[in-house]
């Protein structure tokens, strides 16, 4: 029969263990035992036990057990002994040994070079792989070898504690991976062994038993009520039994954080999360805590700091008003649209807090910008060549705030090899209005091109909404009225000996243009059209009255992340007047840089008896092209475009498709952070007398 033993029981029979031999021993006299209160003992005994000060043992006190030490006056004897034994020490003769000591601060801790290349000759080297083994059916093998030291390392090493000490840190990496993703209880096993029959190589292994996932359980919010009520779970996107991946919980405390400024409420925080896990049901409780503060609505613009312009102005751009529900997206708004008229060193817009009540139990706050004036004048230069067209630089100065607010004074010229400019326009930006530009503008001017020489004057005035690299608008459009006198003359009536004619037009140009891309300069997706029609009046009545109408579009596809394909089309007519009655600079041409490539500057096209382009009235021209960027040069801003470009102009009004002709080439471009340069060259396929070759373009930008 079993019987329990408690734990007093065992400690007694210890106890008995350890004694039991003294009862065993032979008998001894009795002992008087002390009373249970008395001293070990007394002070007197303890006192009497003490050594006297004067006692105390010195150097010359004898030690028990040692030999006795020689007396002090034998030291002199003993230290002559000694010396006759040693053997005489030369004077030293190296006059490095005899100099001072250098003091710290100039002390070279740097090894001779000498001693650091004998080091690295004999610095023992050893080559490992690498084995990785449970992350691939998690999809996270790749980024485990995307940050792996071991990978880093390309399989070599100084020694062996190297490889272990990037083992170690791929251990503490595949941790913080498997937890990210809700493994919390996983594991990882390291190994680190010789290869077999390879010496001076070794075999790193890291084995991962990742153990449950955890899922959420309980999502718990501790917040004020909000307007509406479910704001901040409904921009809270997780659920129960959501796996707990800390990425996503990253994402959704950050969609709280945006969507209360977006519904009212400006000084919104959200708090530090607490998450309490169940290694049991490998659950987690999720606790969020978030101060909403006050529900606001705008009350009045303010501004500080060095102006560009006003408070009246500033609400001119904004795209909110008084009384308006606060939204951060109309407050980044008027920043973004601030940056982009391009007159600030820096500019902030943030929200004030005023502690006024509003009427609908909201509070009031006001909108601060704080700027600081950049410089407003600016000035620039491009240069492009093209086949046909020659070199061209274009030059301009500009001051941006000439006339506040945003009323710029710009200087323009064009210096080519066959055409030159100069041109002065004031430009209002955000005219009475966000994004209405008004420009006015006079152009002198001077042609020479293979089809036509022309000098002239222009007048303009226009409205319009553009786009600006910083602030790239879907719709854009523009209307205007120019005034126009040229003196022209074409090649075949110089030839002939005929006179200038001169022209003088009333052109009333519109546009309207959709663009949906993800950049301006350099798209990669998406698309654009535009469709512009041109009423041009003769105010001198030698030709009739036209109508120029044409219509582009262009789209773009990313098949891979180096690869973008291209494509165009345009289309053109001219209504209202016969082909002899318009002039020649109103006609379509194609050819060039920004058209048919291939071929010259307004080379392709209907040709007169003396083999000259006399333009048409109507234009057909597409062109696909593939815009492959490398990947491994010159850090990635280099990239090749293969092209085909085809079209063709008529003289009838309306494209007949007949005589298409082809131009195919290849391009390069280098990529910056204003646009790519681009360098094409092309020939014509089939080409004929008159056309060039080979043609050259040169410019800022892709072709389009």
């Amino acid at each position: 029969m079993l019987k329990t033993v408690s734990a007093s029981a065992i400690a007694l029979a210890a106890a008995l263990t350890v004694w039991a031999p003294l009862t065993c021993a032979q008998s001894a006299p009795p002992v008087e035992i002390a009373p249970a209160d008395a001293p070990i003992i007394t002070d007197q005994d303890f006192e009497s036990a003490l050594p006297a000060l004067d006692d105390a043992p010195n150097e010359d006190t004898p030690v028990p057990g040692l030999p006795p030490q020689p007396a002090a006056e034998n030291d002199d004897l003993v230290t002559e002994a000694v010396a006759e034994t040693l053997p005489e020490i030369p004077p030293a003769t190296d006059d490095a040994l005899t100099e001072p000591l250098p003091s710290l601060a100039d002390f070279d801790k740097a090894p001779p070079p000498a001693v650091v290349a004998a080091a690295d000759e004999q610095a023992p080297e050893i080559a490992y792989d690498t084995t990785l083994n449970g992350l691939k059916d998690l999809n996270l093998e790749k980024t485990f070898w995307d940050l792996s030291a071991l990978k880093e390392g390309k399989g070599k090493a100084a020694n062996a504690v190297m490889v272990r000490a990037r083992l170690k840190q791929d251990e503490i990496l595949a941790l913080r991976l498997l937890k990210a993703e809700g493994y919390y209880d996983a594991t990882v096993m390291t190994s680190m062994e010789n290869e077999p029959n390879q010496p001076g190589r070794v075999r790193a292994t890291l084995t991962v038993a990742p153990g449950p996932p955890y899922r959420f359980d309980e999502i718990v919010i501790t917040a004020g009520p909000t307007t509406p009520p479910n704001l901040i779970r409904d921009a809270l996107p997780l659920k129960t039994g959501d796996s707990l991946i800390a990425d996503r919980v990253i994402a959704a405390e950050a969609s709280v954080s945006l969507k209360l400024p977006e519904n009212g409420y400006p000084f919104a925080e959200v708090g530090a999360r607490d998450i309490l896990l169940d290694n049991t049901t490998y659950t987690a409780d999720y606790t969020l805590p978030v101060e909403t503060g006050p529900r606001a609505r705008i009350r009045n613009f303010t501004t500080e700091g060095r102006q560009a312009f006003g408070v009246d102005h500033i609400e001119t751009i904004a795209r909110f008003h008084e009384n308006d529900l606060y939204d951060s997206r109309m407050v980044d708004d008027l920043r973004q649209a601030l940056v982009a008229t391009n007159l600030f060193r820096s500019v902030s817009v943030e929200p004030v807090r005023t502690n006024a009540p509003a009427p609908d139990g909201t509070e009031y706050v006001d909108i601060l910008v704080r700027q600081q004036t950049g410089r407003a004048r600016k000035l620039a230069a491009d240069v492009g060549f093209s086949t046909g067209q020659g070199v061209l630089l274009k030059g301009s100065w500009i001051n941006r705030n000439w006339r506040p607010p945003e009323g710029a004074l710009i200087v323009e010229t064009t210096l080519g090899s066959n055409e030159q400019t100069l041109g002065v326009s004031l430009r209002h930006s955000n005219y009475r209005k966000r994004d209405l530009t008004r420009l006015i503008s006079t152009e002198l001017a001077r042609s020479d091109y293979d089809t036509y020489e022309a000098q002239g004057l222009r007048l303009g005035y226009s409205l319009s909404r553009s786009s600006t690299p910083i602030w790239q608008k879907r719709w854009t459009w523009s209307a205007g009225v120019e005034l126009s006198a040229i003196r022209l003359n074409s090649k075949l009536d110089k030839m002939l000996g005929d006179s200038w004619i001169n022209y003088y037009t009333a052109d009333m140009p519109l546009k309207l243009a959709r663009d949906v891309t993800d950049d301006l300069l350099n798209p990669t997706k998406g698309f654009r059209a535009s469709i512009e029609t041109t009423p041009q009046v003769s105010l001198s009545g030698l030709f009739g009255n036209n109508i120029k109408n044409q219509f582009d579009v262009s789209t773009y596809r990313q098949v891979s992340d180096q690869t973008i394909l291209a494509a165009r089309f345009r289309a053109g007519t001219i209504i209202g007047s016969d082909f002899v009655d318009v002039p020649l600079t109103t006609r379509f041409y194609a050819g060039g840089g920004g058209s048919v490539r291939g071929f010259g500057y307004q080379e392709l096209g209907p040709r007169d008896a003396a083999n000259t382009p006399t333009g048409g009235l109507s234009l057909f021209e597409v062109a696909f092209e593939a815009r492959y960027r490398f990947k491994n040069i010159l850090d990635g801003n280099l990239g090749v475009v293969p092209f085909i470009d085809a079209g063709q102009v008529y003289q009838g009004k309306t494209p007949d498709f007949n005589d298409i002709r082809f131009g195919v080439g290849i391009g390069a471009r280098y990529y910056t952070n204003f646009g790519p340069i681009r360098i094409d060259v092309a020939t014509p396929v089939s080409r004929r007398d008159g056309e060039s070759p080979v043609s050259l373009y040169v410019g800022i930008g892709q072709a389009f």
